[in-house]
């Protein structure tokens, strides 16, 4: 089965690395951008060669029962990223000065910052995936600023205008938001900006070009049963 790298949206990107790779126990990532001079395609195929990547899932199930570890291979456009299980392979030595560990340094990609948490209570390590920081408070600022001269309607399009998929993180986020706004409305007198502005339900997306209809709907349900909490 051809081995599928290549997300076909930002979203399709965020969702395969978080729901179905830190998910399942890769933390050990490298990431970076493929050179303008250089082909992005070409690129793959090396790295896939190189760290041998390409394999079959029953491939990857002997790798863990010996000890070693698996790797998977994501890119959007020139921005990709390697991410790896415990174990051991020749990547750890090969990436080493670039090598990162998910559960301690997040991932920014498009303005999300892509983490990996331990629940409340000392609980199982789970992806997160939230605005990043700086750009959570540049959305809060430009919010509050439109705040008290905007309509209504307005602002509810601006709010479902937003580009970041409703992760359980980034619906907090929203609400913060919409707090902030209406905290800004009440002072003038405005009429409150209702909750229902806000997108808080999150649809799977189709990662890859060409994926058939029965992998999508086995992926669909898997999503729909791993929603990211915070």
């Amino acid at each position: 089965m051809e081995y599928r790298c290549v997300a076909t949206s930002v979203a399709g990107f965020v969702q395969q690395l978080a729901v179905a790779y830190i998910t399942n126990g890769y933390y050990f990532y490298v990431a970076g951008q493929i050179p303008v001079h250089k082909d992005p395609a070409k690129t793959d195929q090396k790295i896939l060669a190189q760290y041998d990547i390409a394999v079959s899932k029953w491939a990857r199930a002997r790798r863990k029962r010996e000890g070693r570890a698996n790797l998977h291979y994501l890119r959007y456009g020139r921005w990709y990223v390697i991410i790896a299980t415990h174990g051991v392979h020749p990547f750890f030595a090969a990436e080493a000065s670039r090598l990162r560990d998910i559960r301690r340094q997040s991932l920014s990609f498009m303005g999300y910052s892509i983490s990996c948490r331990r629940a409340r209570g000392g609980g199982a390590h789970h992806a997160s995936v939230r605005i990043a920081r700086g750009r959570f408070a540049e959305l809060k600022a430009r919010f509050e600023m439109a705040a008290p001269h905007l309509s209504v309607e307005e602002l509810c399009s601006a709010f479902r205008s937003l580009q970041f998929e409703p992760y359980a993180p980034v619906r907090a986020q929203f609400c913060r938001l919409l707090r902030a706004v209406n905290r800004r409305r009440k002072t003038g007198g405005l009429e409150a900006v209702p909750a229902t502005a806000l997108r808080l339900h999150r649809a799977p997306v189709q990662p890859f070009a060409g994926e058939d209809r029965e992998e999508a709907f086995v992926r669909s349900l898997l999503e729909e049963a791993t929603d990211l909490s915070e």
